[in-house]
């Protein structure tokens, strides 16, 4: 039965009828003594954090919940359940859309601080901002904010947590030391101050608990999975059918040839 049982391997849980160990641990004594935030660590990293890193993660997940209806992902797990998916189909079809341009900026922003950490770090952040918008994309992940300005209300608090953190020895503040350098490059050839938004200060964190850049889109997946359940929970109750994007009483722009002529009303 070995080339059966081999067929997964994983270190991650083992079970036998009336058994549950994960990462070693049974789970009945994990269960009522552990926070979510320590499990998750606990999954992905196969030990149960210091209190301190617990509490930081567990600050990141809070602030990236929600960002309202508008948002991408947000919109289509409401417009979801108005066309008749239940709550699983709702999250599974928002979370899909939490890709590169819509969700992929805290895995980007860790890799970018990890590039100019890896550079020799602060001193090197305007060089590997240059070299980044040459190489990968015009936007800096992280950075600026089209709806929140001058500043995202999350970003300065959880940065204040990190100084907090660095105080109370659980990490170094390296990586919250790079991303003020990446601010202040980023004022140097703007003119302009563009301040971090949340994607940037979540990825000081992340890059700070020693999180790799995958998998702080995956952490971030989590935490607005939580906004997304919200939303499409809500507009179960308030129903709606077969809802779109816009009130059906707005009309999209036609540009092809040989448009439908349309009489104003008086």
């Amino acid at each position: 039965m070995s080339d059966v049982a081999d067929w997964w391997r994983t270190e991650i849980i083992d079970m036998k009828p009336g058994a549950i160990r994960v990462r070693g641990q049974p789970i009945e004594e994990l269960i009522g003594h552990v926070t979510f935030p320590q499990m998750i660590w606990l999954m992905l990293r196969g030990e149960l954090p210091a209190p301190g890193a617990a509490r930081l993660l567990e600050a990141a997940l809070v602030a990236a919940v929600d960002h309202g209806p508008q948002a991408p992902s947000i919109a289509v797990a409401r417009m979801a359940v108005t066309c008749g998916l239940p709550l699983n189909g709702a999250m599974a079809s928002a979370v899909n859309m939490l890709d590169d341009v819509h969700g992929g900026a805290g895995e980007q922003a860790v890799e970018l601080y990890g590039l100019i950490d890896a550079a020799g770090g602060p001193d090197a952040a305007g060089d590997c901002v240059d070299r980044w918008t040459a190489e990968r994309s015009a936007f800096v992940p992280g950075f600026g904010h089209r709806f929140h300005k001058p500043v995202d209300p999350r970003a300065p608090r959880l940065l204040a947590l990190v100084e907090v953190a660095v105080e109370e020895g659980v990490c170094s503040g390296v990586f919250a030391d790079i991303g003020r350098a990446v601010e202040a490059a980023l004022l140097a050839r703007k003119g302009k101050p563009v301040p971090m938004n949340i994607d940037g200060a979540t990825a000081v964190i992340f890059a700070e608990l020693g999180f790799p850049p995958p998998l702080a889109r995956g952490l971030f997946c989590l935490s607005r999975s939580v906004g997304i359940l919200s939303h499409a929970f809500e507009q179960m109750h308030q129903g709606g059918r077969n809802k779109g994007p816009t009130p059906p009483a707005y009309r999209w722009t036609y540009d092809g040839p040989n448009p439908i002529e349309t009489k104003e009303a008086d």
